[in-house]
């Protein structure tokens, strides 16, 4: 550290959040319905912005969910809930595209499914 200079963040800040704090954050819908919780989010390796969070939702107690990718965009963080929120419902997610654990798969194809899904357009 130089003299002088306060230290990089490492942890949650006002307007950052550490990626190992995201993992298992609880997702709700505009209901206050808890929907699941984020996966885990993939970062686009040269841009460094954040492509989708994945949804894991579905199953008991983590066993046979799947996993949802969700644009970043659909998610807004809500601090009273302690979560993000989605304005899904459980039926539109169901009918989203989603893998299960064995097979993960993002091709460009595939990402632009999982967008227009969503109602939005895949930026190119």
């Amino acid at each position: 550290m130089t003299e002088g200079k306060a230290p990089l963040p490492t942890e949650e800040t006002h307007d950052l959040i550490a990626s190992d704090k995201v993992e298992g954050t609880s997702v709700f819908n505009r209901a206050g319905e808890k929907l699941g919780t984020i996966h885990n989010f993939m970062v686009e390796k040269r841009s460094g912005q954040v492509e989708y969070a994945v949804l894991q939702f579905g199953g008991v107690l983590g066993m046979g969910s799947d996993y949802y990718p969700l644009p970043w965009e659909t998610l807004t963080y809500d601090v009273d809930q302690g979560g993000y929120v989605v304005d899904l419902d459980k039926e539109m997610i169901k009918n989203a595209p989603h893998y299960s654990e064995d097979e993960p798969r993002f091709d460009r194809d595939y990402r632009e499914r999982v967008y227009g899904a969503y109602g939005l357009a895949y930026p190119t």
